[in-house]
């Protein structure tokens, strides 16, 4: 038990880091960081998005081990909660005091606990489900501070990062992941792949990031031209599409944050199968 706790809770760890780089080096993307600028970002690069990732693979392998076998509960939310807002404080240490990646310490951190909960066996649906179940509970430690998020969802009256995981992750349910999967079906490249699960959640998800940014008349716009491009079947206009965000200063960071996820769900899902296979492979011989 202690040792195959130990094995997931590492596998996830690096899982979860591994998925947060690939969001980041993913290229080109509009208005996000990515290999070829800064999107519409003054504060920052691919190499501090990078060393925030990799910053964060203690968290997340905390998180795991934390949750391994366990069930969701208030105890299991407060745990992770004070797990993650460590995690918070070594990332901002790390950058500089820059934001890199809070949204994806909450939405990756519930959903590796999930993962671990299963005990990497369990498939994606019970794994959202189950991350969802966990952040309905309340975190009694949780200072209660004013975010850009939380502003923003009072303000608009969208659910924002925290409705979106108490809701089971609906826009990696409905959106990315059956978009990642048609990609890969119609024989498109990983990265052309990724872009368009990019673009899909772009053009669904009430993007608190670009609200905070421009309000509904930015995240129209972003919706609309993400939708236009995933239409047309032709991501050659990505570059333009990149100029343009950083003009207006668009930065679809919420839909970023759920990319990572759900390449993390993919990996996760992978070792599931593989696992499965070798097991059915030990059996037959």
């Amino acid at each position: 038990m202690s040792r195959a706790k130990k094995t997931f809770s590492r596998y996830a760890a690096s899982a979860a880091v591994l998925s947060l780089i690939e969001e980041a080096e993913l290229t080109p993307k509009p208005g996000l960081v990515d290999k070829n600028n800064n999107g519409a970002h003054r504060d920052l690069t691919i190499d501090l998005m990078r060393k925030s990732a990799v910053s964060l693979r203690e968290t997340f392998e905390g998180i795991a081990y934390i949750s391994y076998g366990r069930s969701p509960s208030i105890l299991l939310r407060e745990e992770i909660g004070a797990i993650g807002r460590k995690g918070e404080q070594r990332m901002l240490e790390t950058t500089g005091g820059v934001n890199t990646h809070k949204g994806a310490i909450w939405a990756i951190g519930l959903l590796v606990s999930a993962a671990a909960i299963g005990k990497g066996c369990y498939s994606i649906e019970e794994i959202v489900s189950l991350a969802g179940e966990t952040a309905r509970y309340p975190d009694r430690h949780c200072p209660i501070v004013a975010t850009n998020g939380r502003r923003v969802s009072e303000k608009y009256g969208v659910s924002g990062a925290r409705g979106e995981a108490q809701q089971g992750f609906p826009h990696i349910v409905n959106v990315s992941l059956p978009t990642l999967k048609k990609s890969r079906t119609v024989g498109l490249s990983e990265n052309s792949a990724l872009l368009n699960t990019l673009l899909a959640l772009m053009a669904q998800l009430n993007d608190t990031c670009i609200l905070h940014r421009g309000g509904p008349e930015a995240l129209g716009f972003a919706k609309k031209q993400a939708a236009a491009a995933l239409a047309a079947g032709n991501l050659s206009c990505m570059q333009t599409l990149d100029e343009e965000f950083i003009k207006r200063n668009i930065s679809p960071g919420g839909s970023a944050d759920l990319l990572a996820a759900t390449i993390f769900l993919d990996k996760i899902e992978l070792n599931r199968m593989d696992n499965r296979n070798l097991k059915k492979l030990q059996y037959t011989h």
